[in-house]
């Protein structure tokens, strides 16, 4: 921690009497410490300044950091909105659901929500169509012995999320690369030169975007096709012109990072935990084996707790988004804190999934706090993909699509006599910060 912060920047200070965590450089403020190591940072500042501080992040500007109890409270407060999000990255973010409140955010929503609910997804016959092709993938593995893992998983979340929206999927490691490079708008110094950030971001996004164009005007050209990307098309068109094209690229683009990104660190963390905790292996196997069959139906999961164990376990501890922030539109209370109109707020889900507040032994990895619970899932326990008061849009289809992998992992691997073994250090090159994700040089043997 001591290289992430500034040494020359040690100096007790407060803002609207809120403490500034003290180490902050210029231009990137506490960003690295927050890209490399945000867990250490969060209990560093907590234990020395209490549960609210000012981190800086850089071109994103300096931000309240609320570690309160209750981020949900916080999330549904009337009077703290989501702006924030799109004046971040504006070129990522304009017009898309999560830089949205109320009245423009519901139109949106509303025009894509029914595909991704669990009856939408079971009529599309969305699990029947993804586990051949994770099946494949899994067997490649197998047959290699060997994989580095993130990108194994990014590629096959884009081939998954490609075959839900009707997408060509040709090309994926262009379409990871190009998403790799729009990511870095969030964190981009406002220095438009070649071969910076900023530049890299922009033309990104216009790749992007030029091809998903094409994939709406082939939509409404082929109205009678099935995919995402026709629906969409379709329940957009209905909106009589409240609703732009502009706007639905820009969420297509967003359906199409969320749905890849986030997704494929949390299939990583799970290949990474199986391969080193033996007994979880052993569980999924044990049931994999007792089902006999990947579900291709939400109705199906019950069948396989173990899996749905691992799923919500593996996002607790490892949340693919550990930030979210918003706007004061007006003046808080938050605890014994006066927040003045117009503080930008950061709320920390990684805070709250490892909290001894909410969590029995936060920091063990046990699937017996699924297993058992009897009460049931809290909100608190869905934010992990990055969402507001409400469960994110995609949580379903993670849902089904990440215990389909887990009982074709262990099937698969069963099989051959193989079992996943952890080639590389966990620890090194995590980074949580614009997305959480483990080290992209990770390497899981099959053996």
């Amino acid at each position: 921690m001591g290289m992430l912060l500034n040494p020359l920047n040690r100096r007790d200070r407060l803002r609207h009497d809120i403490p500034v965590v003290p180490g902050a450089f210029p231009m990137v403020g506490h960003l690295p410490a927050i890209v490399c190591d945000l867990p250490r940072l969060l209990r560093r500042a907590e234990r020395t300044l209490g549960s609210h501080f000012w981190l800086d992040f850089g071109p994103a500007g300096h931000m309240v950091t609320c570690l309160d109890p209750d981020p949900i409270a916080l999330l549904r407060h009337k009077d703290v909105s989501s702006a924030l999000i799109e004046d971040i990255a504006p070129e990522l973010f304009g017009g898309t659901l999560v830089a949205q409140d109320g009245g423009a955010h519901r139109p949106a929503r509303g025009a894509i929500q029914a595909a991704f609910l669990p009856a939408g997804l079971t009529q599309a016959g969305i699990g029947e169509l993804f586990a051949p092709v994770i099946r494949a993938w899994v067997q490649r593995w197998r047959d290699r012995g060997e994989v580095t893992i993130l990108r194994e998983t990014g590629d096959l979340m884009l081939k998954l999320i490609f075959s839900l929206m009707g997408i060509p999927a040709h090309d994926l490691p262009e379409w990871r690369r190009k998403y790799r490079q729009l990511l870095q708008l969030i964190v981009a110094p406002p220095v438009d030169l070649p071969g910076l950030p900023l530049r890299r971001g922009r033309a990104a996004r216009d790749w992007i975007d030029a091809r998903l164009r094409e994939f709406v005007r082939d939509a409404r050209e082929h109205a009678a096709r099935t995919g995402l990307i026709n629906d969409m098309v379709s329940a957009f068109d209905r909106s009589d012109g409240a609703l732009s094209d502009e706007v639905l690229v820009a969420n297509i683009r967003l359906l199409l990072l969320g749905g890849h990104e986030t997704t494929a660190s949390t299939m990583a963390w799970m290949v990474i935990e199986l391969a080193r905790q033996p007994g979880l292996w052993e569980a999924l196997v044990e049931e994999a084996q007792r089902v006999g069959a990947v579900p291709t139906r939400h109705a199906d999961l019950a069948q396989c707790p173990v899996a749905e164990a691992l799923f919500r376990e593996t996002l607790r501890m490892h949340p693919p988004t550990p930030l979210l922030v918003r706007r004061a539109v007006r003046e808080l209370r938050l605890g014994q804190r006066h927040i003045p109109a117009g503080t930008d707020l950061c709320i920390p889900l990684l805070h709250f999934s490892t909290s001894a507040l909410l969590h029995e032994a936060p920091h063990q990895f046990r699937l017996a706090r699924w297993l058992e619970r009897t009460e049931p899932i809290r909100p608190v326990d869905t934010l992990q993909f990055g969402t507001g008061p409400h469960v994110c849009i995609g949580y379903h289809l993670a849902w089904l699509e990440l215990v389909q992998f887990c009982i074709t992992l262990a099937l698969t691997m069963h099989e051959g006599g193989a079992r996943p073994r952890l080639l590389s250090c966990v620890e090194k090159g995590r980074r949580y910060y614009p997305t959480a994700h483990p080290s992209t040089t990770i390497r899981i043997g099959f053996s």
